[in-house]
Order: structure tokens, then C-alpha cells, then sequence
């Protein structure tokens, strides 16, 4: 009788890689919308962030439905443990928003959902240094600038590959994009 030989591979990976990937765009005033600074990086999920995910998927728990960006004014790294009610850094508020800008993203495609098409954007009222960004939902309040009461959600975080200086009147573009990828073979 033949033997049927069935060759593995040497090494089988599983799992799935989920990241953000962070621009940030520093231009002059409104009027001339000169790009005077630009920098980005890829950041990490943190753990609430995937615990998150993980319960409306595969649990009961109730999907957020509004999610806002946030800047960080103080140049802290990114750690899976920060929360929304303890995310280690000071979340820069020296903006004429009255609110944190909506992240408005355009649906998912090809494993990646972003606002690059509604970019969020910051208007500038005091000299300050940008360094890096993330994204928080849900919870009492989560629009409201530099709040961390009411249970809201951090779901990522990462330092800009360069901090970006502003001053009164400077208008920050903030893109965000969270992508999937199948770890695969």
C-alpha cells in the first residue's frame, strides 16, 4: 500500500494583525492653507480598545457608535494598558472647537476604514507642541474636550514620528485609519 505524504509548512501562523496609522498635517492659518508641518506613524490598539471590539463582536456589549479624536500636548509613549478614564497623557485642548472633532469615516474597505475624505480638523488658539493622537468613544461626554469621566473608551494611541509645533491660528488635519490583516501562512 502507497503512503500519502502531506508536507506542512515548516511554520503555520494564525491570528490577525489590527493596527491605526496616524497623519497629522500643521498648516499656516485658514485663509492660505499653507502645509507647514506633517508627520505620521502606526500606533498600537490598546487592550480597551480590543476588549472592546472583542465584546461587541462576540458578546452583548453595545457598540460605539460615536467616536472623536484626541491629540496629545505631552510626548507620552504608547502603552496596550492606557484607558480612557487613564490615558497617561494630557489631551490638548487649546483649540477653538467647542468640541473634539468627530472622526467621520467613509466605511470599510479592503481591511481599512478611515477619515481620510473628512479629515478632522483643529483650529489652533495658543503655542503648543502636538505629540501624538488617538480615538475614544462612548461614555458621558465623549465629545467634550479633556474629559476622561463617564466610561468612555480609548481604542488607540500612538506617538507622531515628529512632534508638530502650533501656534494661534495654525489648522491641524488629523487622519486616522485602523486596519485588519489575516496573519496568514
Amino acid at each position: 500500500m502507497n503512503k500519502i505524504e502531506i508536507k506542512k509548512p515548516e511554520t503555520v501562523k494564525s491570528g490577525a494583525k489590527l493596527k491605526g496609522h496616524i497623519v497629522i498635517e500643521v498648516f499656516n492659518n485658514r485663509e492660505e492653507m499653507k502645509l507647514i508641518g506633517k508627520s505620521e506613524t502606526d500606533n498600537i490598539v490598546v487592550n480597551q480598545g480590543l476588549n472592546s471590539m472583542l465584546g461587541t463582536y462576540f458578546s452583548d456589549d453595545t457598540q460605539l457608535l460615536d467616536w472623536y479624536c484626541v491629540i496629545s500636548e505631552t510626548n507620552t509613549s504608547a502603552s496596550a494598558t492606557m484607558t480612557y478614564a487613564t490615558p497617561s497623557f494630557t489631551e490638548w485642548a487649546a483649540y477653538d472647537e467647542e468640541t473634539r472633532p468627530a472622526w467621520t469615516e467613509g466605511g470599510a474597505s479592503s481591511q481599512s476604514i478611515t477619515n481620510s475624505a473628512n479629515k478632522a480638523e483643529f483650529t489652533a488658539n495658543d503655542t503648543k507642541t502636538l505629540y501624538g493622537a488617538g480615538l475614544v468613544a462612548g461614555g458621558t461626554g465623549a465629545a467634550t474636550k479633556s474629559n476622561t469621566a463617564g466610561g468612555g473608551t480609548l481604542f488607540n494611541y500612538g506617538l507622531f514620528g515628529a512632534s508638530q509645533p502650533v501656534v494661534d491660528n495654525n489648522v491641524v488635519n488629523l487622519t486616522i485609519t485602523i486596519s485588519a490583516a489575516d496573519d496568514g501562512v
